[in-house]
């Protein structure tokens, strides 16, 4: 096997900001990081040789306007799948089929992992809140589950199981009743029998065979046999991706979830082939980013050997070869405020702190999805079994966003309720603030209520809404 190139980036010299910069937009929701077969293929369907973002545009308006027939054209075309209105759904009796051929140890696996994840998820939920002062005032915060929630599964070259374990069971914990699961129509998909079995373990009924741009339209719009969604979660290639901020608006989105990434900050206590592993567990994605960053340089030339060594031996280490001569560095910092600053600007998906001061460091950083704390916490365990959901922001997002919790699956509406005397208490100041505005009705509609004229029936009359009859 061929020596492993990586590039070297070292803090404070010319042009290192900038190439920090450059590798955070290659895998960023702006970034162009297509397949050449992906790149043929979007040609070959328009004509054209679009940008990503312009084959997303084109996929879900074509959805949204003609609906079912559009995403079983773009199914035809991406996937080489040819669907009908029929097969778009998985059936309930291939469900109880899988999940009756299941190995017995996986899914005691999936058991135990549910188990995990809803005793973390349900302990953090948020409760409803009040405020009450006598005789004035009652103020509440409520919170409701989500409706009807969409959940993006990828089925390119993996199947992934625990993507169906970090989405369904956070909304599970929140009380989500209607739940539609939509996975490419592949092997790796909806086809996948261990996917099915783990859906038909969770309780869900609605899986979908369908991927891409095109499954984000069908579950944002709606189309004949696959309702329309309130909220799509989910990682997803930067097809997905485009496709979910697009769509953004009609419906709500848990984050930017594209290509694997991971920033490693380790010291002379790292073992460096525990370094090298955590880099190449997430650029194995392919793609995928990984970054280590220390103080310590010769941790660089033996994390460099230590990967070449575990590279030569992985059966998907070609592609995470590529993935780290792509989109990876060994990044050399002069002292702990440059690491600070580099995680910080990078914001990475996952942060590994692989040093003797993890802790204390990881109160410094403002910017990463997920934190992973000394030598014996690799990402991996996040990945699979930890209570956190897996998806989490990628491409700098984690600047702004956070990762998947049950709490996102509520939402809050507020309570307000007055009694005459806390209206009369705060009418000035209503009052004050409607003619500063020019907004004079704001005001009248709180004077009205204080007029001896315009009064309600009191409560103790025959009129009452709970003694409304019908007819």
């Amino acid at each position: 096997m061929s020596s492993l190139t990586l590039r070297r980036i070292h803090l404070g010299e010319p042009g290192a900001a900038e190439q920090l910069a450059r590798l955070r937009s290659e895998l960023g929701a702006q970034g162009n990081v297509v397949s050449e077969r992906g790149r043929a293929l979007t040609g070959k369907v328009f004509g054209a040789p679009l940008t990503p973002q312009q084959v997303v545009e084109r996929v879900c308006d074509d959805v949204r306007c003609r609906g079912l027939a559009a995403v079983l054209e773009y199914t035809a075309h991406f996937d080489r799948a040819r669907l009908t209105a029929d097969t778009l759904r998985v059936t309930t009796a291939e469900m109880h089929l899988a999940h009756a051929a299941a190995d017995s140890g996986f899914l005691e696996t999936v058991r135990r992992v549910r188990q995990n994840v809803l005793s973390f998820q349900l302990g953090l939920l948020h409760r409803d809140a009040q405020l009450q002062v006598t005789g004035s005032h009652r103020l509440r915060l409520r919170y409701r589950p989500m409706r009807r929630v969409g959940v993006l599964v990828p089925g390119g070259a993996a199947a992934y199981p625990s993507t169906l374990l970090m989405t369904i069971c956070p909304a599970q914990a929140a009380g989500v009743h209607e739940l539609a699961v939509v996975m490419p129509p592949t092997p790796n998909g909806a086809y996948n029998r261990d996917l099915l079995a783990v859906c038909h373990e969770l309780g869900v009924s609605e899986v979908y065979r369908v991927g891409g741009a095109q499954a984000v339209a069908a579950l944002a719009y709606g189309v004949d046999g696959l309702p329309a969604v309130d909220m799509i979660v989910g990682p997803g290639n930067l097809f997905v991706a485009l496709a979910k901020r697009h769509v953004f608006g009609q419906v709500a989105i848990d984050c930017i979830a594209g290509p694997s990434e991971v920033v490693v900050v380790a010291d002379d206590s790292a073992p460096p082939a525990f370094v090298a592993s955590d880099l190449i567990a997430q650029a194995e994605h392919a793609p995928g980013s990984g970054l280590l960053v220390t103080c310590h340089a010769p941790l660089l030339d033996s994390v460099a050997a230590a990967l070449q060594e575990q590279l030569a031996a992985l059966p998907r280490g070609d592609l995470a070869r590529e993935s780290l001569e792509n989109f990876g560095a060994l990044v050399l910092a002069r002292n702990e405020r440059d690491i600070i600053d580099c995680v910080n600007q990078f914001a990475p998906e996952h942060l590994h702190l692989a040093t003797r001061n993890a802790d204390v460091l990881a109160e410094r950083i403002d910017h990463a999805g997920a934190i992973f704390i000394g030598h014996h916490s690799p990402v991996a365990l996040g990945d699979y079994v930890a209570g956190p959901s897996h998806v989490l922001p990628t491409g700098g997002t984690a600047r702004f966003a956070s990762g998947l919790s049950a709490n996102d699956f509520l939402r809050r509406s507020s309570v307000i309720s007055f009694t005459p005397q806390g209206l009369a208490r705060v009418a000035a100041d209503v009052r004050v603030l409607a003619q500063k505005e020019g907004l004079t009705a704001h005001a009248a509609s709180v004077d009205i209520r204080l007029s001896a004229e315009h009064q309600p029936v009191p409560e103790d009359s025959s009129w009452h809404p709970d003694r409304l009859t019908s007819y």
